[in-house]
């Protein structure tokens, strides 16, 4: 079984079989500043709900965001550690591209705080541009594109008609598992794209 971590948005894990087919279980909260606090309870919760032990595990799936610096560090962090201590690797896939593996031809938008977004584009689930991140009215809608992302309907005046919705874990560990067979690496570095808010001189 894979363990699915995604923590850019809202706290969400799942549980799937080893080609991330299906999702065995899932556990999930929105709740923006409860990340230490949540995930390893609801981690606790998806692998009981599974019927499954640290022996069934062979990977650690973790979206690296883009995400503001508290809530991805916990669920990166959290991510590791149970694949250092479980003995399997942990593989880190971009956030928004779960959005995108699920819809296919989507604009993904995250919600950035601070009066702006995090965004990428895709075709056929696999991403064009991006992501970046940048004001609401600086992202470039194209014309019947499909939108979706908490951070574009935060800001539904620049983005009407979008659907709510946050990265998936299933359809991270789906990335996971294919850019896996073909070779690609999946390291576990955040993607912030700005500075924190706390930060040294």
């Amino acid at each position: 079984m894979i363990v699915s971590i995604d923590t850019s948005s809202a706290i969400s894990v799942a549980i799937t079989d080893d080609d991330a087919t299906v999702a065995l279980a899932r556990a999930s909260v929105f709740s923006p500043r409860g990340h230490v606090e949540l995930l390893s309870d609801l981690v606790r919760q998806a692998l009981a709900e599974a019927g499954a032990t640290r022996t069934d595990i062979a990977a650690v799936v973790a979206g690296t965001g883009p995400a503001p610096f508290t809530g991805l560090r916990v669920g990166l962090v959290t991510a590791r550690t149970l694949a250092l201590a479980w003995k399997v690797p942990s593989w880190g896939v971009c956030s928004l591209d779960a959005i995108g593996a699920e819809h296919g031809d989507v604009l993904a938008v995250a919600d950035a705080r601070r009066r702006e977004v995090y965004w990428a584009r895709y075709a056929g689930g696999l991403r064009i541009a991006g992501p970046e991140v940048g004001t609401p009215a600086s992202v470039l809608v194209k014309e019947g594109e499909l939108v979706v992302g908490r951070g574009a309907v935060v800001y539904a005046d620049a983005f009407p008609g979008a659907i709510d919705a946050d990265p998936d874990p299933l359809w991270l560990a789906k990335e996971a598992v294919r850019r896996r067979a073909a070779g690609d690496d999946l390291p576990t570095e955040p993607l912030y794209l700005r500075r924190p808010d706390v930060h040294g001189a």
